[in-house]
């Protein structure tokens, strides 16, 4: 435990990287998902093998890179592959144990909105859209999203537009994917959580000086209390001198 100031950032990566602990392989996105599978390389999850959009298999970077086409991200990796091989073969195949989404928009089933933020037509914001977050969300064991505002517009009943339908709402459209969806929620007021299909989020664990009132207060469903609600352990001294003066010494991320 540790009385440093510790930014938004800095928590959410280091709680998510706890998480990681025991898995073998993740498929991250460039920012707080590398910063996360880094930490947790150092840590909690020593054998994991990064993997990210661009075909790069087991990365060893000497910097973190700036983006998922970054050549840093090539010197020293266990394999470069083509992107149809690494959706059709290595997503599709099974063989990613969590991906790393990020999303505008979640509901109460782990569909995410990385679209449009009003109407389709006339939206009040136009976003980046799926990427390969749609063959991500069905074909990895589990999904994990990093959510940096936790309120009633980005954890909403109804999305206005569903980018990455998890695995209820295929399911429901007959198709089947491979998958558990959403698993873990990681946001500044703590973690929601579900074992798989059928299973709505649940408030998880809290942040200390959080209450479970506020989280439901910031969730725009009702928002069921785990019966085994704990508490996060704040970040750690060690931790954050891993993710500062090893992982992301630049502060390319950390902000």
């Amino acid at each position: 435990m540790t009385t440093d100031t510790v930014t938004s950032s800095e928590l959410l990566s280091v709680v998510a990287s706890r998480e990681l602990a025991a898995r073998r392989t993740v498929f991250a996105g460039i920012g707080l998902p590398t910063l996360a599978a880094s930490l947790a390389h150092l840590t909690v999850a020593p054998k994991l093998e990064i993997v990210y959009e661009s075909g790069v298999c087991g990365a060893h970077p000497s910097h973190l890179p700036e983006t998922i086409a970054d050549a840093v991200l090539i010197t020293g990796a266990e394999a470069v592959i083509p992107m149809p091989t690494l959706f059709g073969s290595v997503l599709q195949g099974g063989h990613i144990d969590v991906g790393f989404l990020g999303a505008a928009q979640i509901d109460k089933w782990g569909n995410l909105n990385s679209s449009v933020i009003g109407d389709w037509h006339h939206p009040k914001a136009r976003l980046p859209g799926s990427g390969g977050a749609n063959e991500v969300m069905a074909s990895s064991r589990e999904v994990f999203v990093v959510m940096r505002r936790h309120d009633q517009r980005s954890f909403t009943e109804e999305l206005d537009f569903c980018t990455s339908p998890g695995p209820d709402r295929a399911l429901a459209d007959g198709i089947r994917p491979l998958g558990a969806g959403v698993t873990r929620v990681i946001t500044e007021l703590g973690i929601l959580a579900r074992e798989g299909v059928g299973e709505e989020l649940k408030l998880a664990a809290l942040h200390p000086g959080v209450t479970a009132e506020d989280v439901k207060a910031n969730t725009g469903w009702d928002l069921q209390v785990a019966g085994d609600l704990s508490v996060i352990e704040p970040p750690s001294a060690d931790e954050l001198a891993l993710l500062r003066e090893d992982v992301d010494p630049e502060r390319v991320y950390l902000r």
